[in-house]
């Protein structure tokens, strides 16, 4: 755990600010020795990290592994033993010569490839995105139906308990007894006398003629 400690600190500080630092002074100063000097160590060092991705999953049991890492880092960066250019000059620059041609080909084919596939799934993506807004939609235009069917119902519900309703029964009004027996006493009365009227002319008649 320590060793990859340092190792980490040694790659950061030494294999990454440093030449950072002396590329910048190269680039301000355009002196050209310094600049392609720094330019060869830094392909050489893209090589190691991404070699470095790999042996740390495989190779981190093997002894001294940080060890060796931040000795081969101390071997790129010193003047005395030129690392760095002496691995470019010896192994990638001729590799990287002899197949050039092939790999801007490869590289134009996976730039038209990789441009192909990003229209395509951008226009998937774009279809799946307009569908789920329909969807979306047609969902809410549904929720809101309905919601207004269960409010027009809930009226029609309302007004037929309204109209079902019990009519009350209509007000009679009664009269009084006090004034409806003079008026059967009165007929009466008058019903007799005009019998009694009746029956006297009649004996009246009979007596003249005895």
């Amino acid at each position: 755990m320590v060793s990859w400690i340092i190792s980490r600190l040694v790659v950061i500080i030494f294999g990454t600010l440093y030449p950072a630092y002396y590329s910048y002074k190269a680039v301000k100063s355009k002196d050209i020795k310094e600049y392609v000097k720094w330019m060869m160590y830094w392909i050489i060092f893209a090589l190691f990290t991404t070699a470095e991705t790999f042996t740390d999953l495989f190779l981190c049991w093997f002894p001294f592994y940080y060890e060796l890492k931040i000795a081969f880092v101390a071997w790129l960066l010193s003047p005395y033993t030129k690392g760095s250019s002496l691995l470019y000059r010896k192994f990638v620059h001729p590799t990287l010569s002899s197949k050039e041609k092939e790999i801007d080909d490869c590289l134009v084919q996976a730039k038209d490839r990789s441009y192909d596939a990003l229209v395509h799934f951008g226009k998937r993506g774009l279809n799946v995105a307009a569908t789920a807004a329909v969807m979306a939609a047609s969902k809410g235009q549904g929720a809101l139906s309905e919601r207004l069917r269960s409010f027009s119902m809930q009226d029609l519900s309302t007004i037929r308990g309204d109209s079902s309703s019990p009519v009350p029964p209509p007000v009679t009004v009664r009269t009084s007894s006090k004034q409806s027996k003079p008026k059967t006493s009165k007929s009466v009365s008058e019903s007799t006398g005009s019998s009694v009227c009746s029956c006297c002319s009649v004996c009246r008649i009979l007596r003249g003629t005895a």
